[in-house]
């Protein structure tokens, strides 16, 4: 009988088989991509012998691209992705692209809360169930119309994760070769490179992390964030040096950063004129609520976002994460994704925004 003709009895369990072969440890990454195809609306009853590249990510001048035509990027942090049950997966999933969101930021090395759902171990090496989680979320955007940010970040965990230049190149490798049949995804080398603690990556360790990638991969766009704004000369390393796709600032988080991210944003895009070579400006972790004392209401995030439209950005993302300053870092939102779902963590000011984005 035709799969469009099961019976709700036999397509309940067959979604209960996925969630459970989701679930357990042994879990080989082929597994993990045949159950999100069978809970995602939109994947294939094949599974991972559809063809991928549904949805293509590209560059236009300072402009992202998807499926060849120019598009402002809308995201939304959803960092501990990998440790959502499928059946939440889902329910985030179609609320992301109901709600006009385009992209959404994964990390591939994620240790919060005690809770480890990373993709690579502390030597860059598959790291399963996760490698798979990560492959199957990926094709499920795919097959969604959505792209997805895969983040890459050094120092987390004890010893720390990714802690030289060697296992952050088998990193990169190991992704790459997860998700070379993708076309809906970009990979961000180093979260906050520039940070002076264990997240530190330098120029030059980036600009073999990117000729590595571009060796492997020379369509896969490539970046590095960068924790604050970028400096004019900071901007000319990361162009000229790194020669990364396109630039990630993560602006400061006050009162005052809605009203400058217009002007910030034209800045970077005159020096770039300047120095000879202009990509994208991606605002991938702005301003969110529970990091400090200053809480941004729906109308910030509302500000913040056109001003990056006005001034010229490419994308701009809805930042969510833990709480500080309360038991257990709650609501945690995209920061621990193991029990509740995203959307049910946001509180008033966050749905506030959401609802008010245009569909």
């Amino acid at each position: 009988m035709d799969s469009v003709e099961l019976s709700r009895r036999n397509f309940l369990a067959a979604a209960a088989g996925a969630a459970a072969a989701l679930a357990r440890p042994a879990i080989t990454a082929r597994a993990a991509l045949v159950a999100v195809a069978l809970l995602v609306p939109g994947a294939s009853r094949a599974g991972a012998a559809q063809p991928a590249n549904r949805t293509r990510l590209g560059i236009d001048g300072t402009q992202f691209t998807v499926n060849g035509r120019p598009e402002f990027l809308l995201g939304i942090s959803y960092y501990a992705g990998l440790g959502a049950p499928p059946t939440n997966l889902r329910r985030d999933l179609a609320e992301i692209k109901r709600d006009g969101f385009r992209w959404l930021r994964v990390w591939a090395v994620c240790d919060f809360f005690g809770s480890d759902v990373s993709a690579v171990d502390g030597a860059g090496r598959p790291r399963e169930p996760y490698l798979g989680r990560l492959r199957a979320l990926v094709d499920a955007c795919d097959r969604q119309g959505l792209v997805v940010d895969v983040t890459l970040a050094r120092g987390s965990g004890a010893p720390p994760h990714l802690a030289d230049l060697a296992t952050l190149t088998t990193a990169v490798e190991t992704v790459l070769g997860a998700l070379k049949h993708h076309r809906n995804w970009y990979l961000d080398l180093a979260n906050e490179r520039n940070v002076g603690d264990r997240r530190n990556v330098s120029m030059d360790e980036l600009r073999q992390l990117r000729d590595r990638a571009r060796a492997l991969d020379p369509e896969l766009l490539v970046t590095a964030s960068h924790g604050g704004d970028i400096s004019r000369d900071e901007l000319r390393e990361y162009l000229l040096t790194a020669k990364v796709d396109f630039v990630c600032p993560h602006r400061p988080r006050d009162p005052k950063s809605p009203a400058q991210t217009e002007a910030t944003t034209r800045a970077l895009l005159a020096w770039m004129r300047e120095i000879g070579r202009a990509v994208p400006v991606l605002y991938q972790e702005p301003l969110r609520r529970g990091y400090s004392d200053w809480q941004p209401t729906a109308e910030d995030f509302t500000a913040d976002l056109k001003g990056a439209r006005a001034g010229g950005a490419a994308g701009w993302c809805f930042h969510n994460g833990g709480q500080r300053g309360t038991p257990d870092g709650q609501p945690r939102r995209s920061f621990d994704l193991r029990r509740k779902r995203l959307f049910d963590q946001l509180d008033t000011d966050e749905r506030r925004f959401i609802a008010g984005l245009p569909r």
